[in-house]
């Protein structure tokens, strides 16, 4: 099956972006502030914890109008059963929508197209928000730039777990070429005004868990918001508790070169519009070379090998160029219904 991705699905989607001119149509002000998109696979476990930390973010500022979407990404789990008791007992709106078709990317995209808030709010299953997500969130979406994609604070759920896919910077900061931008904002506590969901589009379902690429689904949207002149910005605050339940080092391995294979498929996607992430690669290339001979390792606390994330860059581009090759000889009669002109808004 031929996998979507944003150069055939590039519309603007006028319907879904937000007045220009700072005006204020009837459908905009009827609209809840804000969407929370969860999508899930088999973490029946998890799943009520996030979402009850959700409904109770929402009950703890209720003048901040708020609709929950979750996504079942085909889950053979009893997730199915579990998400319409939940629904049934929840004080707050619950979407719940089911995307049979694997894939984070695919399932985030299911969710855009469910959410009908004016900002778009990505939380893991795995996850649980803040009691004061709600008002941070409105506080920077109020005050603050709109055409920006922010990620907000990542805390260890439970501190047994070790520190990998966190983050725990109390300094705002916006992502420049100097740094890379995987894990810059994590894709677990992710949000943007639905004006920047219709420029940059839909995620690209070639990336992330799932998919043959496996992750950065979440980086290559913001490479692709930051080619357009989209912020990408970290606040200290909007804060979510990441319970990975990874304890053991070689979990957290097999996590790290999922993540490399990702962004190893993201250097030969972007080589010719942001060939700025060559340059890091070509950093890691060197800081491995080093490492043979006592230099440092990636991460000061875990102590991972730069070698790994070579290896797995480069079989990543190589699994892009194979998939970009099959897409091209792909008959467009073929192709998914809706490719060509996605839409967020369909299905709604």
């Amino acid at each position: 099956m031929a996998l979507q991705h944003p150069e055939i699905a590039r519309e603007r989607f006028d319907e879904l972006a937000a007045p220009r001119a700072g005006m204020c149509s009837a459908s905009d002000r009827s609209r809840p502030f804000a969407s929370f998109i969860v999508c899930t696979r088999d973490r029946v476990q998890a799943l009520p914890a996030c979402i009850r930390s959700i409904e109770a973010a929402c009950c703890s500022h209720p003048t901040i109008t708020s609709q929950l979407v979750v996504v079942d990404n085909g889950s053979t789990d009893g997730t199915p059963g579990e998400l319409r008791r939940l629904a049934a007992a929840s004080k707050m709106t619950i979407t719940v929508v089911t995307e049979p078709r694997p894939g984070l990317a695919t399932a985030r995209n299911t969710g855009m197209e469910r959410a009908r808030g004016l900002v778009f709010v990505f939380i893991d299953d795995d996850c649980e928000v803040d009691g004061n997500y709600l008002r941070d969130l409105e506080q920077h979406y109020s005050t603050g730039e709109k055409r920006v994609i922010r990620g907000g604070r990542v805390e260890l759920g439970n501190p047994d777990d070790l520190p990998f896919t966190i983050k725990r910077s109390r300094l705002r900061a916006r992502l420049t070429t100097e740094v890379h931008p995987g894990g810059f904002v994590l894709g677990c506590n992710m949000t943007m005004h639905r004006e920047v969901a219709a420029l940059v589009g839909r995620f690209d379902e070639r990336f992330g868990a799932g998919a043959p690429l496996q992750s950065a689904e979440d980086t290559d949207y913001l490479v692709r918001a930051f080619q357009l002149g989209i912020p990408v910005e970290y606040v200290p605050d909007m804060t979510v508790f990441h319970h990975h339940g990874r304890k053991a080092r070689a979990a957290i391995e097999k996590l790290h070169r999922s993540y490399s294979l990702g962004n190893g498929a993201l250097c030969l996607k972007h080589f010719f519009k942001a060939p700025w992430l060559l340059k890091h690669f070509c950093w890691t290339t060197r800081s491995a070379c080093g490492e043979t001979f006592g230099g440092a390792r990636f991460d000061p606390e875990l102590q991972l090998s730069h070698w790994p994330i070579v290896s797995m860059n480069l079989l990543g581009a190589a699994i892009f160029a194979r998939l970009a090759m099959s897409d091209r000889a792909a008959p467009t009669e073929l192709r998914p219904a809706g490719e060509t002109k996605p839409g967020l808004e369909r299905g709604q």
